[in-house]
């Protein structure tokens, strides 16, 4: 599918790095401060990365899910690849999981579902969401239905 410009939302390093800041301040602001914070790879990295230094958390973990395969193709499923999260490590502890965006909403569902399963105090927090999303997130810094255009992931792969 060809996406054109005008059908995008474009996000600058400079912009997320406001947004990021931004983002902090709503979940601060809440009362929220998580003992660790999760990213969902590879989209979340550099999101719960930002927020978790705003926020001065030290613990740090991830969680692999794969589900888009191009732009708006995606998988049947999301599915969770190796290595797996150390599920001891945050068990009845207050978890904050970071993405990038939550478009369908079926991976954030599928990685909040798998934590609950070891804690109860699960938040959510991503850049952009969706309109179409199946689960809205407790912190999101804007709205769009548009593809998003990432800094850390628009260029070409190095080869």
């Amino acid at each position: 599918m060809l996406v054109t410009e005008q059908e995008r939302e474009v996000l600058t390093w400079e912009a997320f790095g406001d947004a990021s800041r931004e983002l902090t301040r709503v979940i601060v602001d809440d009362g929220f401060v998580p003992d660790i914070v999760i990213a969902i790879a590879r989209g979340g990295l550099v999101p719960a990365g930002a927020i978790a230094y705003a926020m001065g958390v030290k613990a740090a973990g991830t969680l692999n899910v794969e589900f888009y395969s191009d732009i708006e193709e995606t998988l049947p499923d999301p599915v969770v690849l190796e290595p797996l999260l150390d599920t001891d490590a945050i068990v009845d502890k207050k978890l904050l999981v970071v993405d990038d965006v939550a478009d369908s909403g079926r991976t954030l569902a599928l990685v909040i579902d798998l934590l609950k399963a070891h804690t109860p105090d699960v938040r959510s927090a991503v850049i952009y969401t969706k309109p179409r999303t199946i689960v809205q997130p407790d912190y999101s810094w804007r709205e769009t239905d548009k593809w998003i255009n990432f800094p850390w992931s628009t260029l070409p792969v190095i080869t």
